[in-house]
């Protein structure tokens, strides 16, 4: 199939010349490589090799978080699902990443889906770098501990919105341990979770 001929040529040519991280944070002392960085040496490759990246977003969470100062962070994590399809052939092999990030704003979810995107591409096509460091494009937040009503308001969330009985059994157990020295809020995410186990039980 194409596409895999495709992966394997552009992979070549990123194996030569690699992307460096020589973009800088000062205030964290890292270096890293930001997305238009990979767009510049992935675009001319893609186009040689008859290989497109198509991208579709499947999930993405959101959740509030507070940072040492007090303000407000929104943390978004999406799960991202890359089509490299081989225009030859229409031969498509897909790729799944994921991308977090946070921002005060709202791009939190542009940063994300960017993020996603650029591990896709340095996983799918082996790009060597300089060195290897912690790469969040080119930020670091320091947030406040999550505290037990907070996990507990998390948790309520999540349950409304879970439909796999398995799968909230397993967050539900997590949770329990998170909230580890804390029984009234333990208490309260037991009864969540049979209230959500019985609805999902009915609703079968």
């Amino acid at each position: 199939m194409s596409v895999y001929k495709a992966i394997s040529a552009v992979a070549k040519e990123m194996a030569e010349q690699g992307i460096s991280k020589d973009r800088r944070n000062a205030q964290q002392g890292f270096n890293f490589r930001g997305i238009d960085q990979v767009y510049n040496a992935l675009a001319p490759a893609l186009v040689r090799h008859g290989l497109l990246i198509l991208p579709r977003i499947t999930e993405r969470t959101v959740t509030e978080r507070t940072t040492q100062k007090g303000g407000v962070l929104f943390y978004v994590v999406v799960k991202a699902e890359f089509d490299f399809v081989g225009v030859e052939d229409g031969s498509v092999h897909t790729v799944i990443t994921y991308g977090e990030a946070m921002d005060s704003g709202d791009k939190a979810t542009n940063k994300a889906m960017s993020i996603a995107y650029k591990y896709a591409a340095l996983q799918a096509f082996c790009i060597p770098t300089e060195e290897t460091a912690i790469d969040a494009d080119a930020e670091v937040h320091h947030i406040k501990p999550a505290d037990a009503d907070q996990i507990l308001a998390e948790f309520t969330n999540y349950t409304g919105t879970e439909n796999d009985s398995k799968k909230l059994q397993e967050r539900y157990a997590a949770t329990w341990s998170q909230l580890n020295g804390f029984p009234e809020q333990q208490a309260k995410c037991k009864d969540v979770t049979g209230i959500r186990l019985k609805e999902l039980k009915q609703a079968a």
